[in-house]
């Protein structure tokens, strides 16, 4: 069987929903959200964005290196009062309940340098539904407008915050930890280790230094 992948083609064509919904049915306690709730959470959301305006979306883990949607521009920059942390533990995509893996997430305090991409109004609807699907099903993460930095110029955008009340939130976790799980994490998407490594290496070529993740990096076993 071929390894799923995140790209703009299985979020069209439903193959990741799928994925989604068949996990979900099996473990109901992890908070998924409903369609309803996806679809009041949008327009909520898009509601404090001005029609015809271009739109703005922080990246900070894998949409650096796998955005899987359509965008007109990609810039660095900062957001500031949100931190880059592995928080968030897996049990599907890069981990499983046998197997579990870590993800990121921003999580309060300090600052973060990332990506942003802009998209054109006119493809706002889809190519953000793309994203909505990938970052909101599970419950995890919370959709939040914050104001970037880049090249002394602020910018508005989406990103994607953790939910600090859903059950697979780590407020607390030793470097050692964070390595176990990483090291273990593994499920349809590939493993954890795969994640962590392309991150690094991305955040690199932007120059950007992670202190946290040089730490992990560092306590890694050789890949």
């Amino acid at each position: 069987m071929s390894q799923l992948r995140i790209t703009r083609q299985t979020l069209m064509d439903g193959t990741l929903r799928a994925k989604q919904r068949e996990y979900s049915e099996k473990h109901p306690e992890m908070c998924w959200r409903t369609d309803a709730e996806m679809a009041e959470l949008f327009a909520r959301t898009m509601s404090e964005h001005p029609a015809g305006e271009d739109l703005w979306v922080f990246g900070y883990g894998s949409l650096i290196w796998n955005p899987a949607f359509d965008y007109e521009e990609r810039i660095c920059a900062l957001v500031r009062g949100w931190h880059r942390r592995f928080c968030l533990k897996l049990h599907m995509g890069r981990g499983t309940p046998e197997t579990p893996g870590l993800m990121l997430a921003l999580d309060k305090g300090g600052a973060c340098r990332g990506v942003a991409f802009r998209i054109s109004a006119a493809k706002i609807q889809q190519e953000l539904a793309l994203i909505w699907q990938r970052e909101m099903y599970g419950g995890a993460y919370n959709a939040r407008w914050v104001t970037l930095l880049s090249e002394e110029k602020r910018l508005r955008a989406i990103t994607f915050v953790i939910n600090p009340l859903h059950p697979r939130y780590i407020k607390e976790l030793t470097t050692e930890q964070a390595v176990a799980l990483i090291t273990s994490g593994r499920g349809d998407l590939g493993t954890c280790r795969e994640y962590f490594d392309k991150t690094v290496v991305h955040l690199r070529k932007l120059g950007v230094k992670d202190a946290a993740l040089a730490r992990i990096a560092a306590s890694l076993p050789s890949a």
